[in-house]
C-alpha cells in the first residue's frame, strides 16, 4: 500500500506511484510531497546539505509488519524538471519514486557497478516513462 501526504499547491496521480510501489514490494511506502525549501531543510537536517534536491529516501529496519520506508519528492523542483524536459509531472514524480524506491530496496548508484541503473532503465521501459535520472547526468 503507498500511502501519500501531499504538502505542496501541486496535484499528482498517484495511480503509476501506486503500480511501482506494489510490483516492486508487498511492504507499505511512504510517499511524501514536499517545496523546494521544506525540501532544503530536509537535506540539512539528514545529510548536512544545505541545498535543495530532488527526492531523499528514509529506508526503515527491515521487520515483519514495518513499512519499507519513505521517499520524499520535491514538487516544485519535479515541476521545473518536467517543464524544461517537456514531459508530464506525473512521468517526473514517477521517475523520481523509481530512483526512491530502488533506494529503499538498498541499491545506491554512487556505489554499484551500474546494477542500479540497469534496474531503472528496466522499470522506465516497463512503465513507458522518459529518461531516468542516471541517464540525465550522464
Amino acid at each position: 500500500m503507498l500511502m501519500i501526504e501531499n504538502e505542496t499547491k501541486y496535484t499528482v496521480d498517484t495511480l503509476l506511484l501506486e503500480k511501482i510501489a506494489s510490483f516492486l514490494s508487498k511492504k507499505d511506502v511512504e510517499c511524501v510531497f514536499v517545496n523546494s525549501q521544506d525540501m532544503r531543510e530536509l537535506n540539512l537536517s539528514s545529510r548536512g546539505i544545505d541545498k535543495t534536491t530532488d527526492v531523499l529516501s528514509f529506508p526503515l529496519e527491515d521487520l515483519p509488519h514495518t513499512p519499507l520506508g519513505s521517499i520524499v519528492i520535491n514538487l516544485e523542483l519535479a515541476n521545473s524538471t518536467a517543464q524544461e524536459l517537456n514531459h508530464a509531472l506525473d512521468d517526473e514524480c514517477a521517475l523520481l519514486f523509481i530512483h526512491g524506491i530502488l533506494h529503499l530496496l538498498g541499491f545506491d548508484h554512487e556505489c554499484d557497478n551500474g546494477e542500479m541503473r540497469a534496474k531503472e532503465e528496466e522499470l522506465i521501459e516497463r512503465f513507458s516513462l522518459p529518461k531516468s535520472l542516471i541517464c540525465r547526468n550522464e
